[in-house]
C-alpha cells in the first residue's frame, strides 16, 4: 500500500511539474499572440503610417531596458559604430549616457571633447534633443537623435542639479580621438596621470609614462586620476589595479550561471616601488574607474579623495545577432575585494573634497580636488 502512495505521489508531482511548465509556455505564447495583434490594430488603425522594422527594433529596445539602463539593442549600424568607439576614432559629441527615469543622463563627457568644451557636465539630463522631447524614447532612439554628420550642430535642452531653469547647449559635432592617457611633472616631485577612458592600450601607455615619471629622483609620489572617466574594459581595470598591488583580490563578477563566477588577483610587483599615491574620483567616474579605485581603497594602497563615484557595478556583455546587430545585456556584477558591489551606491572616498572647477586639464587653478592632493602628497 505504501509503495502505491509513493507511485501515485511520484506521478501526481510529474503531472503536476508537466502541467505547470506547459502552462507557463502557454501564457507565453498568448502574449505572442497579444502583441502581434496589438502590432497589427496599430499598422491598420494608428493616425500615421508607422514603419513596422522600426517598431519592432523599439519594441526589442524596449523589452531590454526594462530591465536596466544599461540593456539595449543595436542596429547592426549602431553595432558597427560602437566596435570603432573602444579603439580609434568616431564621430559625435563625446559623452557617456544611460537612460533614467525615461530621459537620457550623462555619466561623463569625456575630455577635450565637443561635450565637455561646451560645459556638459556629469549628472546632466538630457530632455530635449533639437527641441525633440526625450521623454518615452529608448536610449538607443535618442542616442539615433544625436548622431550626426561631423561639423553639423546639435542643440541639447538639459537639466542639472541645484539650476532652476533648463540650459541649452549648442553643440558641434567632431571626429572624437581618445587618447585616454596624459601626465606631468607637478611641482617638480609629484606624477601626474590621467587616464579619461579604458581602452585596449591604456595599460601600455600607463605603465610608459610611470616609467617616465620615475626618473625623477626627488619624486614624492602619483596622483591618479578617475574623474570623468566612464569606464571601458574591464581587462584593462585589471592591468592598471595590479600595477599597484603586490598581492589580493582586485575584483570578482557574480552571475546567475555560478560556473560563470570568476575572480581576478594581483601578481606581485608594484611599478610605482610603494611610492604614495592619491586616486581622484567624482560623479562621473563610473564602471572600471570604481574597480581600480575600489580595489586600491580596499587593499588600502590609495588615498581616494574628491566626491562619490557614479555606482555602475554591472558587468555587459555584447552579444551579436544574427542580423549583424547586438544586443548589450547584463550578464554579471562586480563586487570589490571586501565584498561590496558598487552597483547603485558607488565608491566612497576617504576624504570628501567638493568639485569646484569644471576643466580637468592639468593643473588648472580652480581645481580644488588637484591642488588638494597636491598639498597632500608634499605633507
Amino acid at each position: 500500500m505504501k509503495k502505491i502512495q509513493f507511485y501515485l505521489i511520484v506521478f501526481l508531482s510529474s503531472f503536476f511539474i508537466s502541467y505547470t511548465v506547459n502552462s507557463a509556455e502557454i501564457g507565453i505564447y498568448k502574449k505572442i499572440d497579444l502583441f502581434g495583434e496589438v502590432l497589427e490594430k496599430i499598422n491598420e488603425e494608428y493616425v500615421d503610417e508607422i514603419n513596422q522594422s522600426i517598431s519592432m527594433d523599439s519594441a526589442i529596445n524596449g523589452l531590454l531596458q526594462s530591465l536596466d539602463p544599461y540593456s539595449a539593442y543595436m542596429s547592426p549600424e549602431i553595432f558597427k559604430e560602437m566596435q570603432t568607439e573602444t579603439s580609434g576614432e568616431f564621430g559625435g559629441l563625446g559623452i557617456e549616457v544611460s537612460m533614467e527615469a525615461g530621459v537620457v543622463k550623462v555619466i561623463t563627457p569625456i575630455d577635450d571633447t565637443p561635450a565637455s568644451k561646451a560645459g556638459i557636465k556629469a549628472g546632466d539630463y538630457i530632455v530635449k534633443i533639437n527641441n525633440v522631447q526625450v521623454q518615452g524614447k529608448s536610449l538607443s532612439e535618442a542616442v539615433d537623435l544625436m548622431r550626426g554628420l561631423v561639423g553639423t550642430d546639435i542643440e541639447l535642452t538639459v537639466r542639472r542639479r541645484g539650476v532652476k531653469k533648463a540650459l541649452t547647449f549648442i553643440i558641434t559635432r567632431e571626429i572624437i580621438e581618445v587618447q585616454s592617457v596624459k601626465s606631468d611633472l607637478l611641482e617638480k616631485n609629484i606624477g601626474y596621470i590621467r587616464l579619461t577612458s579604458f581602452n585596449d592600450n591604456s595599460s601600455e601607455q600607463i605603465k610608459k609614462k610611470i616609467k617616465k615619471l620615475r626618473k625623477n629622483e626627488n619624486l614624492k609620489g602619483f596622483i591618479l586620476d578617475l574623474r570623468n572617466n566612464p569606464g571601458g574594459l574591464l581587462s584593462q581595470a585589471i592591468k592598471i589595479s595590479d600595477f599597484f598591488l603586490e598581492n589580493g583580490e582586485i575584483v570578482s563578477t557574480k552571475s546567475r550561471k555560478k560556473l560563470e563566477n570568476r575572480k581576478w588577483f594581483a601578481k606581485k610587483g608594484d611599478i610605482t616601488d610603494g611610492k604614495t599615491l592619491v586616486v581622484l574620483i567624482n560623479y562621473g567616474s563610473a564602471s572600471a574607474s570604481e574597480i581600480v579605485a575600489g580595489a586600491l581603497k580596499d587593499h588600502k594602497r590609495a588615498i581616494i579623495l574628491g566626491e562619490n563615484s557614479y555606482g555602475k557595478g554591472s558587468v555587459q556583455s555584447i552579444i551579436p545577432l544574427k542580423n549583424k546587430g547586438a544586443i548589450r545585456l547584463t550578464v554579471a556584477k562586480y563586487y570589490l575585494p571586501s565584498g561590496k558591489s558598487i552597483s547603485e551606491v558607488g565608491v566612497r572616498p576617504d576624504i570628501e573634497v567638493n568639485e569646484e572647477g569644471d576643466d580637468f586639464r592639468i593643473k588648472t587653478d580652480t581645481d580644488n580636488q588637484l591642488n588638494y592632493a597636491i598639498k597632500l602628497l608634499n605633507g
